[in-house]
């Protein structure tokens, strides 16, 4: 809308911002029409969420710092009948997140208090990097002992 209100075209402001020139129209006209409460997206088509983030959340943390009673690792159908879901979604939630508890040479329980909030905040770097700004990745590798510098 900043573009437009400089006096661009559709045309020059789809080029600019890399997207279609219909994209450009409908948001322009959704802001002439409803002005700025017509700014936030609206609703996607298809079937609502069943999911809510709390069983996300449930799912992540029971991979992340818990085991089975009687196992070394959850499996999808075993965390999907503790936390309500389907084993369909269990899979989906690992996909996004990046557990991976079958892994057994390299998946290792977190010992970490607040790992969920470390987790939003690697993920919220990937989704929305910080404009002009540098970011570095540190593995400390926990299971590997250094024995010289």
């Amino acid at each position: 809308m900043l573009a437009c209100a400089n006096g661009w075209n559709n045309t020059v402001v789809a080029a600019r911002l890399d997207v279609g020139r219909d994209t450009v129209r409908r948001w322009r006209t959704r802001f002439l029409r409803d002005r700025l409460d017509g700014l936030p997206d609206e609703p996607r088509p298809g079937v609502p969420r069943t999911i809510t983030d709390a069983q996300v959340e449930e799912v992540v943390v029971r991979t992340v710092e818990e085991t089975p009673p009687a196992g070394t690792h959850w499996s999808k159908r075993e965390l999907a009948k503790v936390v309500g879901t389907s084993p369909a979604s269990v899979l989906r939630i690992w996909h996004v997140f990046g557990p991976q508890p079958w892994r057994t040479a390299t998946f290792k329980i977190s010992q970490d208090p607040f790992p969920i909030d470390k987790i939003r905040d690697v993920v919220g770097l990937y989704l929305a990097p910080p404009a002009n700004a540098v970011v570095f990745a540190v593995d400390e590798k926990p299971q590997i002992v250094c024995h010289e510098r």
